[in-house]
């Protein structure tokens, strides 16, 4: 559903231009949620404005829904939504009124456009709150009524770019979210998901693709990537900064700031206890420690060199 190959992109003068895309290449297959993660400037908004043909590529070819994003541009158009990391929903009108007017643009009659309205607002369980001004509304409701504006006039299944949709959403609508995503992927959907939440990522993608530096540094389903870390991580909170340095290089985690190092491990007691013996043998180095499984998190930092700190809930020990 969507394919690219070799797409660049550089910003900056051109005596001296920052490139943000260096060579990338996708395949998502039709139905189903696609994440692209990785880092502040790794190029994955960049990447959704150039499938959703927002702004060109240096070089390279895309073509979404069978259309080139180029030379097919007004038919991609119609073949997508796009929802972006803030709602583009007027608060001045109510939910009805936004949806309404979303598809008066698109083209439909009045009578139609009141009907697709209504469809929307039952879908996304916002009838009760259709006729209430989007200023009352939460920001789980907009991010909603954003997602069900971007259906007015798209063909379903279609396909769907989620730049960051859960961006300032507390956890309560972040979940709520991901159950209106995957029910969008149930019904035939293409979802293309770009998300800084790792947990997002392993709950709602069938495949992810890790962008770092402007490439693709790795693929696949969130279970074979957690495949590509050690099954457990022993995290070590030092004592000072010599023990810190003199540990680093065993570590496959590093956080300086808070003089922590990650140590593969299998998460025996057995184990634990052995690596603890090697590696402070006077019990003079390691403050305290924590032993947690392998997660998206673990991926992330050991394929983008980003420092980042546990999100999971470890066992403490």
């Amino acid at each position: 559903m969507i394919e690219a190959h070799g797409l660049t992109k550089s910003y900056g003068e051109r005596s001296a231009p920052v490139r943000v895309l260096d060579g990338i290449g996708l395949q998502v297959p039709r139905a189903g949620v696609f994440a692209l993660l990785g880092p502040n400037g790794a190029g994955k908004t960049t990447t959704v404005r150039i499938l959703a043909t927002l702004t060109t590529a240096d070089s390279g070819t895309a073509r979404v829904a069978g259309y080139d994003v180029v030379a097919d541009r007004h038919r991609v158009r119609r073949a997508i939504s796009l929802t972006g990391q803030f709602a583009a929903v007027d608060e001045t009108q109510t939910g009805e009124e936004n949806l309404r007017m979303t598809a008066r643009l698109t083209g439909l009659s009045r009578t139609r456009a009141r009907q697709r309205a209504e469809e929307l607002l039952a879908r996304f369980d916002l009838t009760d709150a259709g006729r209430r001004q989007v200023r009352t509304y939460s920001g789980g409701m907009r991010r909603r009524l954003d997602l069900a504006a971007g259906l007015v006039g798209s063909p379903e299944p279609g396909v769907f770019f989620l730049d960051e949709p859960t961006t300032g959403l507390d956890p309560r609508s972040r979940r709520e979210l991901w159950t209106v995503v995957r029910d969008l992927a149930d019904r035939g959907a293409t979802v293309l998901l770009t998300t800084q939440y790792l947990e997002e990522a392993d709950q709602l993608a069938d495949r992810i693709a890790v962008l770092d530096g402007g490439r693709i540094v790795a693929e696949g389903s969130p279970e074979t990537l957690k495949a590509r870390v050690p099954g457990h991580r022993l995290d070590l909170v030092l004592t000072g900064k010599a023990a810190y340095l003199r540990l680093a290089a065993q570590a496959v985690h590093h956080s300086p700031g808070t003089l922590t190092l990650g140590l593969p491990t299998d998460g025996t007691a057995a184990h634990v206890r052995a690596l603890l013996d090697e590696i402070d043998p006077h019990r003079t180095d390691v403050d305290r420690f924590s032993v947690h499984s392998a997660s998206l998190d673990d991926v992330f930092l050991a394929l983008t060199g980003a420092t980042t700190e546990p999100t999971e809930a470890p066992t403490h020990v």
